[in-house]
């Protein structure tokens, strides 16, 4: 079986997640754009998988990317991106988010514990209360310095 079948939409991963949680399995929720995928979120990711059962993963869509980013992002492709997340051992669900934030996807899986980098404060943080009002904890975790898609693609602009 190949990795595909990480990737689901809404509802496919909403009934996944109530499989989790049946079995008392611990939810971890981070997001991103994942562009080009790079050390530092292999890194990331793996540390946020370790605090937990599960990794599910919300990921931009390219609509969003583009608003969050500019026209001339993303790079990879949506489904490329989702499929090079999904091959990832310690990424469980992949599901894309066309909204600017993914509280929307937060608030309808409920995580136990929602992930960002160190990079962000707690009160940066999209979704940090509702996940605390709920019983979760909000967790950032280091970052592995020089690493970002932004650099990388300025650095490819500038060969």
């Amino acid at each position: 079986m190949n990795s595909t079948h990480k990737i689901m939409d809404w509802s496919t991963a909403l009934a996944k997640v109530a499989t989790w949680k049946h079995n008392r399995e611990k939810i971890v929720f981070t997001n991103g754009c994942f562009d080009i995928l790079h050390l530092g979120h292999v890194d990331y990711l793996e540390k946020a998988r370790l605090l937990g059962d599960r990794l599910f993963l919300g990921l931009n869509t390219d609509s969003s990317i583009r608003r969050l980013k500019g026209e001339k992002r993303p790079v990879v492709p949506e489904y490329a991106r989702a499929r090079v997340m999904a091959a990832l051992w310690f990424i469980d669900a992949v599901v894309l988010f066309d909204d600017d934030t993914p509280i929307r996807l937060i608030e309808s899986i409920k995580p136990d514990i929602l992930v960002k980098g160190d990079d962000y404060t707690m009160d940066k943080i999209i979704g940090a209360d509702f996940v605390l009002a709920h019983g979760g904890t909000v967790q950032t975790v280091p970052l592995v310095k020089g690493y970002s898609t932004t650099q990388i693609v300025n650095r490819i602009k500038g060969m």
